[in-house]
């Protein structure tokens, strides 16, 4: 079953490296004996996705990617190992999806006049307040 990024673009089962470990934290004789934490690894060169889904990946400063170009997930949220599975695949999927997505340009604005003068007319405001709290002496 491949986890699905859009339309096109898909990642196989046999891109996804899965080693199951144990938990770290509080959870008492469960986290001590069972291995319900799962390391996800996906090397991002070697996978199928397309170059331009590649680039942007590699060019991200994430610490989830290593030097290599492989993402490392850690899920422990879960107290099964499937849900944690799920977890990775979900975050994983994130993470592929985040970097495709193109931002937005943005319009350069300027502020109209009736703004520009309504700030500066605040200001003038403000240093008056500002004014009559020095001692009697000062005032001009």
């Amino acid at each position: 079953m491949a986890l699905s990024i859009s339309n096109r673009v898909s990642i196989e089962d046999w891109e996804i490296e899965w080693h199951a470990i144990r938990s770290s934290g509080a959870g008492g004789q469960n986290v001590n004996k069972v291995a319900t934490a799962v390391h996800l690894r996906f090397d991002i060169r070697a996978s199928s996705l397309p170059d331009q889904y590649k680039e942007r990946l590699l060019e991200r400063r994430d610490r989830r990617i290593t030097r290599d170009g492989v993402i490392v997930i850690k899920a422990q949220r879960f107290r099964s190992q499937d849900k944690n599975r799920e977890d990775a695949l979900t975050r994983l999927e994130a993470i592929v999806r985040n970097a495709t997505a193109v931002a937005r340009r943005r319009k350069p604005t300027k502020p109209s006049q009736p703004a520009k003068r309504k700030r500066l007319d605040a200001k003038t405001r403000r240093g008056r307040t500002k004014t009559l709290r020095t001692s009697p002496s000062r005032h001009d």
